[in-house]
């Protein structure tokens, strides 16, 4: 399997996510933002603060050249993955459901989350059980994911929503940490699952994760 990971001015989990995927047996390469003649199984939009989060987080990476790539393979049905801030750039960009705020703390949070699958019926989470408690790395500022009433009936309807926390950090709206687009081939998700990749330091359940793109 191949996987391209989007690189920005400010990126900072590309190289923790392209280490993740090789111990799985993936074939990697970080594309540098301004980069388009590139192609992957899966795509990859790895956490940080992708130009400095000006503006509003995602929302400048969006308009980056390596995205018409990003967005000529979505519409070929292929595979993506949005961690942290690559969640929030697949929002701004419209191809997820909902809108990410501040903390409804005004703060920055760096933990250890418990989380729950709430949907195991695709690529991404098959390796798990529904409604199994995992724990996962958390870092955001702006991870307080929201839908009005009608997207978040939407997203229940149609299976989109993956994960859950368990005791919100963030004020999301219905502890809602994971999404997911209707075909099943986007997936977006505030915890870091590259950061527990390595048993050494305490936990593999991101290459549980990762291992289901195979």
């Amino acid at each position: 399997m191949k996987v391209a990971i989007l690189q920005f001015p400010g990126t900072n989990c590309e190289h923790d996510t392209a280490y993740a995927f090789e111990k799985i047996g993936a074939k990697t390469q970080i594309i540098w933002h301004e980069k388009t003649d590139f192609e992957a199984d899966l795509i990859v939009l790895a956490g940080g603060f992708s130009y400095g989060d000006y503006l509003r987080s995602g929302a400048i990476a969006k308009f980056s050249p390596a995205i018409k790539t990003l967005q000529e393979h979505i519409k070929k049905g292929g595979f993506v993955l949005g961690i942290c801030n690559g969640f929030q750039i697949l929002l701004e960009l419209g191809v997820l459901k909902g809108a990410m705020k501040h903390n409804e703390s005004l703060s920055f949070v760096s933990k250890m989350q418990k989380l729950k699958i709430i949907s195991n019926d695709n690529a991404f989470l098959k390796n798990f059980q529904k409604d199994e408690i995992i724990s996962l790395p958390i870092a955001h500022g702006e991870g307080n994911f929201y839908a009005d009433d009608d997207t978040l009936h939407y997203l229940y309807d149609k299976d989109m929503v993956l994960l859950k926390y368990l005791d919100n950090p963030n004020g999301s709206r219905d502890d809602i940490a994971g999404i997911c687009d209707e075909k099943k081939r986007i997936f977006a998700l505030m915890p870091h699952p590259e950061r527990a990749c390595e048993g050494l330091l305490g936990s593999e359940v991101g290459l549980k994760m990762f291992r289901g793109f195979m």
